[in-house]
């Protein structure tokens, strides 16, 4: 089989467009613009087509499971959590300062403020980027689903450190989705913990279509593609009766989002997006992370403050913020994240390589040759 490796540009224009819907779905039905009525009351048929935004979320976890698998091939471990740290952290950080910023200072008056916060412990043990565990809240909600990639992280972690082959990940594929599916039955909370049942069929047929895209289509990566999306459509169900938009939501609608995600995955899978490229996608890569950490509390905010200092329509309120979370999101990846992530990463590389390697403490430092032992102190 041939490989196929390298950057897919059309993956960070997918990768935007992800995080847009997401934070379009936010904006314009998971809240109360003016803290009583819903943004359906101001947006009637916008709303009714936004809500299916919040499959965004899984659209991501699908390229997720293409990109983590394309960057993990042939790497260490110590260099893939070097990676994976570098990219995760440094923008988080500032998502954290920013939107503890925003919500503590923009002035909303009438009383009604547009989310709490955790408390400084809370905000600082927010830093790690396990608050769920913790039983902290966290200072954005949309931070849940940073954890259920870290988990995704350490599972795979297990294929890199055994060495990621074609075979392997196959192996792996497979037993993650036979978990998945078995998990409900079982009611086990550390295999709910550990396997993440809900989400794990994007990440396998993500890592499916990377495998796909590297070395070839065969029958038993499209077997395994086809029964992640099935599972997935099993429980979509599930998500939707999770919305509570104040309207009824069909889910033929959301089959659909579900079910082109997966078509545009393997459409790029097999190659036919090759000629897709451009400056502007490796824009869109490098905003799409920061842009999704900061748009949900810090957009409400915006867009409630604008509303009632000004009283404009909310869909102009909406876009403005969506612009001006754009343009911060620039700014931290720019001035943030590009050099810390940098400077981070090769301090992990040098952190593992000290770990790996086995320390030499010179004589001089009191370390006795091998095979000597102390001698007794003569008596004067």
């Amino acid at each position: 089989m041939a490989e196929r490796p390298g950057r897919v540009a059309a993956l960070d224009g997918l990768r935007l467009l992800a995080a847009l819907a997401v934070a379009v779905y936010h904006l314009t039905v998971a809240w109360r613009v003016d803290g009583v009525h819903p943004p359906a009351y101001f947006l009637p048929t916008a709303s009714h087509v936004t809500v299916y935004g919040f499959l965004g979320v899984e659209l991501f976890f699908l390229i997720s499971g293409f990109v983590i698998a394309m960057s993990g091939w042939g790497r260490p471990l110590g260099a893939f959590f070097a990676s994976r740290v570098s990219r995760l952290y440094p923008a988080y950080w500032a998502g954290i300062v920013l939107t503890t910023l925003v919500v503590l200072v923009l002035p909303v008056t009438g009383g009604v403020p547009v989310s709490g916060l955790p408390g400084p412990a809370g905000t600082l043990a927010n830093l790690t980027m396990l608050q769920e565990p913790l039983g902290v809240p966290a200072v954005d909600t949309v931070y849940w689903t940073l954890f259920i990639e870290l988990r995704f992280y350490l599972l795979f972690a297990v294929v890199v450190w055994a060495g990621t082959t074609y075979r392997r990940v196959v192996l792996f594929c497979t037993l993650w989705l036979t978990v998945a599916v078995l998990a409900p039955s079982w009611r086990l909370p550390v295999v709910d913990l550990v396997a993440v049942p809900d989400y794990a069929p994007y990440f396998v047929a993500g890592m499916a279509m990377y495998l796909i895209y590297r070395f070839g289509p065969t029958p038993l990566l499209y077997g395994i593609t086809g029964m992640a999306w099935l599972v997935s459509m099993a429980r979509l169900d599930d998500r939707l009766a999770q919305l509570r938009p104040g309207f009824a939501v069909p889910s033929w609608p959301g089959y659909l989002f579900v079910s082109l995600s997966f078509a545009l995955l393997l459409a790029i899978a097999h190659g036919w997006a090759a000629r897709v490229r451009g400056r502007w996608l490796t824009v869109a890569g490098a905003l799409t992370y920061p842009v999704y950490l900061l748009h949900q509390r810090i957009g409400y905010s915006l867009v409630r403050t604008g509303y009632e200092l000004t009283g404009a329509p909310v869909w102009l309120l909406i876009a403005a913020a969506l612009a001006v979370i754009t343009a911060v999101a620039w700014l931290v990846h720019r001035y943030v994240e590009r050099p810390l992530t940098r400077r981070l990463r090769d301090a992990l590389a040098r952190g593992v390589a000290a770990a790996a390697a086995e320390p030499q403490l010179p004589l001089s430092a009191g370390r006795l040759p091998s095979g000597t032992w102390p001698q007794p102190l003569s008596p004067r």
